[in-house]
């Protein structure tokens, strides 16, 4: 059986790459593993170009990867090439795709001179790029166009599962500002909570339209999962990395307001996750979002680099993550979650979703803390949104949503510095006292 090739937005990134950037630049299609950047990027080359030619180094010939010992004589390269792989490469017509290239950081290097030489176009995947052993004794090529590429989104899910209707829905809905209603309202409610608990990596999304089982899909997250922690020894040998990406939900719902090291390893400093989180980061499989010392235009001049949360970047796999201390997670478990009936506080899960969602509209995450008096009990502002000159909070509820304090108090405090304000909940859409009360799928389409 192949691979299923789902409809994805990067598509159209590439199309604009391909009509005004490619006479210049490659481009670098970056990305947690598993996310679809292969499958994506051959499909695109097969339908755009006339020929195309992919290199996976993660599986090549050692003759290939010794042509890149010297391409002085690019003629010589490129006729070599055509033979090794039996391809014609027609000029300006073809495309060669450099798939995994972080496996092989001379092919990297070598962009340079095939964009100068300006015969053919290239497409670059890759993962964990920029970790120490895939980037030293290289030179980093300015001539690359980078492009990052999420999990599937909630309009790209509906497409996969068949349903073109409910994103034009949506936005229809919000464009007129109306709620709904109680039949509709679930309906979309029941999609997104599918959503979640699938999440957006497409063996998930494949495994749910082969065998519409949720206990096999939770099987595929958990592969993703093991082949995640591998990749994380790449990154630190002792392990730590693979302990902060298990410890997210664990920190997420003890309602700190802030990452706790402790959650990852008993007696871990600061300084030590700190050496590690840039290339986690760059694994694409964690989303990050900074404290705002001073919330206002131009957040990252004031975020806190030592106060900050961590999400992973597919809510179906936090849903794994979470019941991880069982060699599987029961189709009964996910039933309760899919009709919202499990006997948990699901915040955190729904805080991790709204990061995920924001994080692929290429938002950078920031959030606020305020002491509330004398209490212990903080004020918080989940996530800040950047709004031309002002911002828009966001409160994020799973349950009550009358209540909402934080937010309140947040917009007294820099009353002169909203725009909009958002309380994303469960319930039906609702404008009351200036306030958007916003069911949490309409969060994409805002």
């Amino acid at each position: 059986m192949g691979i299923s090739v789902f409809k994805r937005k990067i598509y159209n990134e590439l199309l604009e790459w391909k009509e005004k950037h490619s006479d210049r630049y490659a481009v670098l299609v970056k990305g947690a593993r598993r996310v679809g950047k292969s499958t994506i990027v051959k499909e695109f080359a097969r339908r755009e170009f006339k020929s195309y030619i992919l290199i996976d180094f993660a599986n090549t010939s050692a003759e290939i990867k010794a042509l890149f010992d010297n391409t002085y004589d690019l003629d010589f390269f490129f006729l070599q090439l055509q033979q090794l792989t039996h391809t014609r490469l027609y000029e300006k017509e073809s495309v060669i795709i450099f798939d995994e290239v972080q496996l092989f950081p001379k092919a990297r290097q070598a962009i340079k001179y095939l964009v100068a030489d300006n015969r053919y176009k290239y497409i670059e995947t890759g993962s964990l790029l920029t970790i120490k052993k895939n980037t030293q004794n290289i030179l980093i090529p300015s001539e690359e166009s980078k492009i990052s590429m999420y999990p599937m989104d909630f309009e790209e899910f509906l497409w996969a599962i068949g349903d073109q209707v409910s994103a034009d829905t949506i936005r229809t809905l919000i464009q007129r500002k109306m709620p709904a209603g109680n039949p509709m309202h679930r309906s979309l409610m029941r999609q997104f909570r599918l959503y979640m608990l699938i999440g957006g990596m497409p063996q998930a999304v494949e495994t749910y339209l082969r065998e519409n089982n949720l206990q096999l899909v939770d099987k595929a997250k958990r592969e993703i999962i093991d082949l995640y922690e591998e990749d994380f020894y790449k990154i630190d040998g002792t392990g730590l990395a693979g302990d902060i990406y298990d410890s997210i939900p664990a920190s997420l719902s003890s309602n700190a307001t802030r990452y706790l090291f402790s959650k990852a390893k008993n007696g871990v400093r600061g300084s030590q996750i700190e050496k590690i989180l840039p290339d986690l980061l760059s694994s694409y499989t964690v989303n990050i979002a900074y404290h705002s010392n001073d919330p206002g235009v131009g957040m990252s001049l004031t975020k806190n680099q030592e106060k900050y949360k961590l999400f992973t970047s597919d809510t179906g796999l936090f849903i794994t993550l979470v019941f991880k201390d069982k060699s599987y997670t029961e189709n009964i478990i996910y039933n309760k979650l899919l009709t919202d009936k499990i006997e948990a506080n699901l915040g955190y899960v729904y805080e991790n979703i709204v990061a995920q969602m924001l994080a692929a509209k290429g938002i950078k995450l920031f959030y606020y803390t305020m002491k509330n008096g004398s209490s212990n009990h903080n004020y918080e502002i989940d996530f800040l949104l950047p709004s031309g000159d002002k911002i828009s909070p966001v409160e994020v509820k799973s349950g009550n949503y009358r209540g909402h304090k934080s937010l309140d108090v947040f917009c007294e405090k820099f009353s002169h510095r909203i725009r909009d304000k958002y309380v994303v909940h469960t319930k039906d859409y609702k404008w009351e006292n200036g306030i958007h009360y916003l069911p949490v799928y309409m969060v994409p389409f805002i």
